[in-house]
């Protein structure tokens, strides 16, 4: 019974500080942005076709502009680096993820991207053939540099706020 108090003992408290955490807010706020400035621009665009659609693009959508990944991690290390300074071992943690998230997004994302498109036209022309019945992959996978930039200035900018206002 010892044991549970100390790691659950006010877990309503722990809860709501953790709720109220600049850097925890800073990271979900910059994701939420990031999606709903993507969702809105689909729906400009009339790629959404249904509320299904329009919830996917709001909450799990990856690809497109902005980088909602870069967006979070950007609002992160920018977080941190304000609450903890940026000779902490906390910032080093938050720039090295920072780093390996948008080398992701750049590179390996975007390859297997650009893979995608070449199975789906190579997939199309075997289909259209009837040589095997093919069903289209997702192919936005990863992001250009300008939908990359565009989530490290938005991140920056909400993990700023959330740290000094």
């Amino acid at each position: 019974m010892i044991k549970y108090n100390i790691m659950f003992g006010d877990l309503k408290s722990n809860l709501l500080k953790l709720f109220l955490n600049p850097v925890f807010l800073s990271c979900v706020f910059s994701w939420f942005v990031a999606q709903f400035i993507k969702t809105i621009i689909n729906l400009c665009l009339r790629k959404i076709h249904s509320i299904g659609e329009l919830f996917e693009f709001l909450i799990w959508k990856t690809g497109g502009f902005p980088s909602s990944h870069t967006a979070l991690v950007t609002s992160l290390c920018t977080s941190v680096s304000f609450r903890n300074g940026i000779d902490s071992d906390i910032f080093m943690l938050a720039a090295c993820l920072m780093m390996i998230t948008v080398r992701d997004a750049l590179g390996v994302r975007r390859a297997n991207g650009i893979h995608a498109k070449k199975l789906n036209e190579m997939g199309q022309k075997l289909d259209e053939k009837n040589i095997i019945e093919y069903k289209p992959i997702k192919e936005v996978l990863g992001h250009n540099p300008m939908e990359v930039v565009f989530g490290a200035i938005l991140g920056f900018f909400i993990g700023l706020a959330f740290t000094t206002l």
